[in-house]
């Protein structure tokens, strides 16, 4: 069971990697302080890492039958299989992060072999905590969130390109985003998945997909996102995979099946 000190606990933890981002400036200008990942434009920085290992040692103190999965670590798949389990994305936007384009976020997910329990997505920028407990809704700060009724010709849809996977996915899929573009109100490129997918929790975007997302992209925003009543599955219309690479598409209930459609 989640507790309100448990909750207070994580929450405490993404604030302090939320001072570490804030902290941050002229990334680019650091001398090391970039890396480069598998895939193209696939980067990491010293402060990914800074706020993984801030979080994990705030959190292994609160739970310390936890394990981890995280980005900048190695991960093997039993690791969700064991029980306990938080999911981390330190900074999801890591290439706005570097651009300082203020579209990044902390995502911080607890699972209990492969079940969420618990999710948090943490904007430093706007000082917004998005998160969700299972079974008990979404809420932004203190405010509960629900996702919209609108329909698709007024609906703005959320989009993330993969470009770590570009060569693969791009052509097939500009050819669907402009089918989405023709019937929607507007679209939209964030650039932070976990971002997208609480602004769909909390009806400020009414749908969002992407082709290949992360766990860590995805763990957090998925339970927020169900929570706030939304739907979430790959762009197939099959249950997410937790813990796999996996097409995302989430949307309210009024709009995922038209999403379906045109992704198709």
């Amino acid at each position: 069971m989640i507790t309100q000190e448990n909750i207070e606990s994580v929450f405490a933890a993404m604030k302090k990697g939320g001072e570490i981002m804030l902290s941050a400036h002229n990334v680019e200008a650091k001398n090391g302080a970039i890396s480069d990942k598998a895939g193209a434009a696939n980067f990491v920085t010293v402060f990914d890492v800074k706020v993984q290992n801030t979080l994990m040692e705030a959190l292994s103190k609160a739970f310390p039958d936890a394990a981890f999965f995280a980005e900048e670590k190695e991960n093997p798949p039993e690791l969700l299989d064991g029980g306990l389990c938080f999911i981390i994305d330190p900074i999801d936007g890591t290439t706005n992060f570097i651009h300082e384009l203020h579209t990044s976020a902390v995502s911080v997910a607890l699972y209990d072999k492969r079940q969420p329990l618990f999710g948090a997505v943490y904007d430093p920028y706007m000082d917004e905590m998005f998160w969700a407990v299972r079974g008990q809704g979404a809420f932004v700060n203190d405010r509960p969130i629900r996702v919209s009724d609108r329909p698709l010709e007024k609906a703005l849809v959320a989009f993330g390109t993969s470009p770590y996977n570009r060569l693969e996915h791009g052509d097939s899929f500009f050819k669907k985003l402009y089918q989405v573009f023709l019937v929607s109100a507007d679209i939209r490129r964030g650039g932070s998945a976990a971002l997208d997918l609480v602004n769909v929790a909390a009806g400020r975007a009414d749908a969002f997909f992407e082709e290949t997302l992360s766990p860590w992209d995805y763990a957090a925003g998925l339970l927020i996102l169900q929570e706030a009543g939304g739907v979430i599955t790959d762009i197939k219309g099959e249950p997410v995979k937790i813990g796999e690479k996996t097409s995302v598409l989430a949307a309210s209930p009024a709009l995922h099946s038209k999403m379906l459609s045109l992704l198709s």
